[in-house]
């Protein structure tokens, strides 16, 4: 049995088609999501803007959250009627990764392939595959994924909320949290305000770094980043640097990317003071190389993390971010610009690509 969806697919080029697919029923290990909310995100533009390669045509959308439909053979995790946060990258739960607590750099999930655990995807258009992007597919009315890729978190979660939890907010906070793990009183610099960057800003004044230093192009974005946290704000030019020294009395001690920039990337360095923290989070084209002067690296005591989801474990962090939230210590809900139709999608990413809007969501 399957069911008729309505979906944004990519068939190449930079936009996306509305169009009907069909979901086959869930599998073993499997659960079938009426989605409720998906985030419109950067990486989905990496992949419409031919940056990232993908199989096609593919579902787009890798924020995700609904409602449990129904569930295969074997699963346990959730139940029919459970609210869920999407995870874009299922962890296996038996290779070494996931045994030893690394779910997030799992070697036996198959999520980049955009495929199911089995190898399979559950969508298909007249019979042809369709790929659910990161074996998510969250523009879609339903999906199925995997039951790892499914965490429950309590109802009154809007799922317009929910969804931003699933990648941007986790990937964020997650970097301050889990990645540099930033001490109380440390400074920090956060370069580019959008979902991302508000997220990271939010992760620094959870933990109670001071101060926070927000850089951007856009001054309405920078009052936003004011609105989340950053203590200060400095339009991205030539006297950027200066300026950031100035505020924290010679560098900082930790600096976030949040662009995926060539140019933003290898800034970072030259804000921080010695002995301070590069942290990659923004994700560039593939196969963009970014230099560093080694030397200045090896003497100045800087370090570079890459941070890829935050260094996310979703069973251990969606619900721990979605009572954070209920908490009012996480106000994802001001993330939000825009609550679009599945039919505005287009029209969002070119919001993106022109720099504008905070976070758009598509409710369904």
């Amino acid at each position: 049995m399957t069911i008729s969806s309505r979906a944004a697919v990519h068939r190449g080029g930079s936009s996306l088609e509305i169009t009907q697919i069909e979901v086959a029923a869930p599998g073993p290990g499997t659960a079938l999501v009426r989605l409720g909310a998906s985030g419109v995100c950067g990486s989905d533009r990496h992949v419409l803007d031919g940056e990232w390669e993908m199989p096609s045509p593919t579902v787009m959308g890798h924020e995700g959250a609904g409602v449990v439909e129904a569930i295969g053979e074997g699963v346990e995790d959730v139940a029919v009627g459970d609210h869920v946060v999407l995870s874009w990258f299922y962890p296996c739960r038996r290779c070494t990764a996931c045994l030893s607590g690394r779910a997030f750099v799992c070697t036996g999930s198959r999520s980049e392939e955009c495929l199911l655990p089995d190898g399979s995807t559950p969508l298909s258009e007249n019979g042809t595959p369709v790929y659910p992007y990161l074996a998510v597919g969250s523009m879609s009315e339903y999906t199925v994924v995997p039951e790892s890729a499914a965490v429950k978190i309590p109802s009154d979660v809007p799922f317009e909320v929910a969804s931003l939890l699933g990648c941007s907010v986790s990937t964020g906070v997650g970097a301050v949290v889990n990645d540099a793990m930033v001490a109380p009183g440390r400074s920090a610099v956060v370069v580019g305000t959008g979902g991302v960057g508000l997220s990271i800003i939010m992760g620094l004044n959870l933990v109670g770094a001071h101060p926070i230093i927000a850089v951007d192009l856009s001054e309405e974005k920078l009052a936003i980043a004011r609105r989340f946290g950053a203590t200060h704000s400095v339009i991205s030019g030539p006297d950027s640097q200066e300026q950031i020294r100035s505020i924290t009395g010679g560098g900082a001690d930790y600096a976030f990317e949040a662009i995926g920039r060539k140019d933003t990337i290898e800034s970072l360095p030259g804000l921080l003071v010695r002995g301070g923290t590069a942290v990659l989070v923004g994700l560039p084209p593939a196969d963009q190389t970014i230099n560093f002067d080694g030397l200045a690296l090896a003497e100045g005591g800087i370090r570079i993390v890459g941070s890829n989801y935050g260094s996310t474990v979703p069973g251990r962090d969606f619900p721990r971010l979605a009572a954070l939230y209920l908490a009012g210590k996480l106000p994802v809900d001001e993330l939000i610009s825009d609550r679009i139709r599945l039919d505005q999608v287009n029209e969002a990413f070119e919001a993106m690509r022109r720099g504008e809007r905070a976070r758009s969501v598509i409710v369904f």
